[in-house]
């Protein structure tokens, strides 16, 4: 899920978890994090956060899985580089998550239902996704409407 900045949690009716995904995993309240950049630019802020997280992995607390993929910025070829953190018993997301990811990949346009699908990985509730869904629909709208 993008978090574009009209999507505040005074427009949304709730708080998007971005910047607030290890409180609530370590709560249980959320089943999967993501954190990705292109190989080796991850920002000092985020490598802190991402020890943060090694440390719950080492005590079993999550699980990580890592997968690079190749892309490209102004012509030059990069890894884009993606990083997984899991609840031990929601593990089965992140396979779920790389399969819809590589679904964008592959060039199929990004529909609706794979927004949907990717709140509900992330651990988003039906009434959450609803929310989030209408004004994504009125975003895209928006943006066809410009063209």
């Amino acid at each position: 899920m993008s978090a574009p900045s009209d999507f505040s949690g005074q427009r949304l009716g709730y708080l998007i978890h971005t910047n607030r995904e290890l409180g609530l995993m370590l709560a249980g309240k959320k089943p999967l994090a993501i954190m990705y950049d292109l190989e080796g630019q991850f920002h000092p802020v985020v490598v802190r956060y991402l020890r943060m997280f090694d440390r719950y992995v080492s005590l079993g607390r999550f699980v990580r899985q890592e997968r690079k993929f190749p892309t490209e910025r102004y012509g030059e070829p990069l890894n884009a580089h993606y990083i997984y953190y899991a609840l031990p018993n929601e593990v089965w997301r992140i396979s779920e998550m790389m399969e819809l990811q590589a679904g964008l990949r592959s060039g199929r346009p990004w529909a609706e239902a794979d927004e949907l699908k990717m709140g509900a990985l992330l651990g988003y509730t039906p009434e959450q996704n609803e929310i989030w869904i209408r004004l994504w629909r009125a975003r895209q709208f928006s943006e066809n409407q410009d063209s």
